[in-house]
This record gives C-alpha cells, sequence and structure tokens, in this order.
C-alpha cells in the first residue's frame, strides 16, 4: 500500500503519495471492488470479529440512496439480505447524514476503505450496523487499482483530446513524450511481477499470471480465484476437472458481449491441453535466452527484421506453449507477463518489449495513435507505443481527478 495519510475529504475522494507521484482514489472504485469481489473476500471479517461471506454483492445503484441493493450475505454464519453501503471513512456516515434518511433503513452493511475504531456504525431508527474495513484485503496496491479504473475509463472516452493535444509537438517529441511514459509503466510491471515472484515463487507466478491474462479485462478476477485454489502442480497432475471450474465460479463469469473464442470456459480447456503437452513449461520460460538487441534508432521494423522476432515468437511459442495460445494473445502473453518476470535475467528485454507486437489492443486504442501521426512504414503499431499512450492518458486522469458518477448526498 501507499503511503502518506489520506485526507477527510468531504467529496469523497482521498489523495495519496504514490510511487510516481500523488494520485486520487475516489470512492466510485472502492464500489468497483466491492462489486468485483476483488479482495481477499475467504479473509473477511466485520470489526464485530464475525466472519463474512458474498453470495450476491448487490445491484450496484447509480442513484441516489444506498450503492449497492438487496445484496445476499452470510454474516456469522446467518444468511440476510439488505443494502450495503460503501465510503472511503466511516465517518462519511454521519456527515452525509444517513442516519436520519429513510432510504438507508435496509442497509445491513457499511464497507470502508480506511481502519475505524468504531465497532459498527450507528443507523437507521439508532439501528447497529457492522463494519468491513477493505483496505487489510487489497489484493494489490491502491494505486494500481486507481491505474486500472483510469484505463477502463479511457473505453468510453473520445480520442479527439490525446489527437490535438500531442499535434502541438513535432513528431520527435511525441515519440519521445510515448517513449518516457512506456519506460515508466514498464517499471510499473516489473516491479509487479517481482513481488509476485517473491510472493509465490517463479513457478506459481508463472500459472497466476498465465490464468490471468487468458481472463482478458472482464474474467481476470475468477481466474486468478482460481488460480490460487488450483495450484500448477494439481493441474499437472490432472485433479482439475475444467467444469467444475468453471461451476465454481459461476456467478463471477462475464460473458456479455464476450466472443465465443474468449470464452472463459474456452480458455479454461485451452490452458488445460497447454500444461498437458507441456507440464514444465514454467521451466522452459526461466531457460529461454532473449538475443541480445541494441536501439539503433531506426524504429520497430528494422529491429524485428533484423532479429528476427516473427521467428523467434514462433519457436517461444512450440516451446513453452506448444502451439495453444495464438495471434496477440500470446503477445499480451509475452508482453505483459513473460518478459517483466524475466526482466530481473534479462534487462534487454525492456527494449525488446518495446517494440514488440503489439498484442491484443482495443480499436480505440489503435485509432488514436493512428491519429496521433506516430506510425509509419518504418514504425508499425507496437506494443511501447501503446503502453505509452496509455501511461499519458492515465497520468492525465490522474492530475484531472476522477469525478463522481453519483451525486454525493
Amino acid at each position: 500500500m501507499h503511503g502518506l495519510v489520506a485526507r477527510e475529504p468531504a467529496s469523497e475522494v482521498a489523495e495519496f503519495q504514490g510511487l510516481y507521484g500523488p494520485f486520487l482514489f475516489p470512492e466510485r472504485i472502492l464500489q468497483k471492488i466491492w462489486l468485483r469481489r476483488d479482495f481477499s473476500v475467504e479473509d473477511a471479517r466485520l470489526t464485530d470479529g464475525r466472519s463474512l461471506s458474498i453470495e450476491d454483492p448487490g445491484t450496484w445503484n447509480r442513484l441516489g440512496g444506498p450503492d449497492f441493493k438487496r445484496a445476499r450475505l452470510v454474516v456469522g454464519g446467518r444468511r440476510i439480505v439488505g443494502d450495503v453501503e460503501i465510503h472511503l471513512h466511516e465517518t462519511s456516515w454521519a456527515a452525509h447524514a444517513h442516519a436520519s434518511d429513510p432510504a438507508y433503513r435496509e442497509v445491513v452493511l457499511h464497507v470502508v476503505l480506511f481502519p475505524t475504531d468504531v465497532p459498527s456504525t450507528m443507523g437507521v431508527e439508532g439501528r447497529r450496523i457492522p463494519i468491513l474495513i477493505l483496505l487489510p484485503l487489497l489484493r494489490r496496491g491502491l494505486e494500481d487499482y486507481a491505474d486500472e479504473d483510469a484505463i477502463e475509463r479511457l473505453a468510453s472516452r473520445a480520442a479527439v483530446r490525446a489527437v490535438d493535444e500531442f499535434a502541438l509537438f513535432p513528431l520527435a517529441q511525441r515519440l519521445k513524450l510515448l517513449a518516457l511514459e512506456a519506460e515508466r509503466r514498464w517499471r510499473e510491471k516489473v516491479r509487479f511481477a517481482a513481488q509476485r515472484v517473491a510472493h509465490v515463487g517463479w513457478e506459481e507466478a508463472c500459472h497466476q499470471t498465465a490464468l490471468e491474462i487468458l481472463g482478458y479485462r472482464f474474467n481476470r478476477l475468477p481466474m486468478l480465484r482460481l488460480a490460487d485454489v488450483w495450484t500448477l502442480d494439481r493441474w499437472r497432475r490432472n485433479e482439475v476437472v475444467i467444469e467444475s471450474l468453471y461451476r465454481s465460479e459461476a456467478e463471477r463469469w462475464s460473458t456479455q458481449g464476450t466472443r465465443p473464442a474468449n470464452h472463459p470456459f474456452r480458455r479454461l480447456l485451452q490452458y488445460a491441453r497447454w500444461v498437458e503437452a507441456r507440464p514444465d513449461w514454467p521451466r522452459r520460460l526461466w531457460n529461454w535466452t532473449p538475443p541480445e538487441i541494441a536501439d539503433n534508432g531506426e524504429g520497430s521494423r528494422i529491429l524485428r527484421k533484423q532479429g528476427a522476432w516473427a521467428r523467434i515468437r514462433l519457436q517461444l511459442l512450440d516451446e513453452v506453449a506448444a502451439q495453444h495460445v495464438t495471434g496477440p494473445r500470446w503477445d499480451t502473453l509475452l508482453c505483459d507477463g513473460w518478459m517483466p518476470l524475466l526482466a530481473s535475467r534479462h534487462p534487454s528485454l525492456q527494449l525488446m518489449w518495446r517494440h514488440w507486437f503489439p498484442g491484443d489492443l482495443p480499436p480505440y486504442l489503435k485509432q488514436t495513435l493512428r491519429q496521433m501521426g506516430v506510425i509509419s512504414q518504418g514504425q508499425p503499431l507496437c506494443h511501447g507505443l501503446a503502453q505509452g499512450l496509455l501511461g499519458w492518458w492515465i497520468e492525465q486522469e490522474r492530475a484531472r481527478g476522477a469525478p463522481m458518477d453519483k451525486p454525493t448526498r
């Protein structure tokens, strides 16, 4: 977690000093964490000591009233149904006068980010509401959650602002700005990868990373939960039944708008075949020695051609994954997974990462880079350009601050 004591904000936005400067953490992000159960649910205990299980986090209420309606919870072994209110600070309940508002009569749980000394919250008509503190249960740092939120918000924003702002600079400066942001993104990914290896070891770090990336954007968290329980060794011993794994996360999968090839059931089956064909694939990845390369300033196309990167990609795909992951998803696995994990052994991977094939990119990102004029015959679309633009966008979101999606009550 990151460092400064948060301000007591009336607008429900906390400010922190992150690794690369200050960042804002609005209440809306905490609501998304609750909705997705993106924390250690199995370790959740209320401030009064009772256990908590979440059968259904409830319906996200974007209007007035409690944040989540009709949640299904198990508190101390007893099933209850009711509303859930989310705040950064427990004191915000009183600041918003919820105890005197009948709309909050059905609130059965108060979820807060920061620790509090009070054992419960005073509800409507003096009823005591239990409190869950999320900060100790978070799987990642607050800055990582804030970055992910900023990226998700990009999908609904027009690219006009980026194109207009970058148009003020000469092409060389545009490329330099994107390269600087890409370098920052690389350092963040390497730092996170090193933390994962230190926590679970090389093999399990590879295993978790593979399933996480195969989960794509909306099914990353269920995949990670499965990776925690079903270790690589259990997959090797054929203990895994794909149908059972899929059913165990039935309420958490997101399949709306998912292409058939990316359906989580098919991705689990794909990984099972991968492990069957290459049960020692993390060791094979560890033994891979990338070629030594130098930045000649001539762009990605020359580097790829001179280094025969297309052949390297195919060889590595066969050696590590037995051809069971193909296309842009393999490039995403390489860039967002394997290269940061291997960075401590092979520092030159940063240059390869920057100029590698782009992998899975949303259409709005490709379109924006083309409109910015940074893609050319000598400089094709590459991973570094995409990561640079994402990094720049995140910094813009941080500087601007994330507005509340729901009016302050």
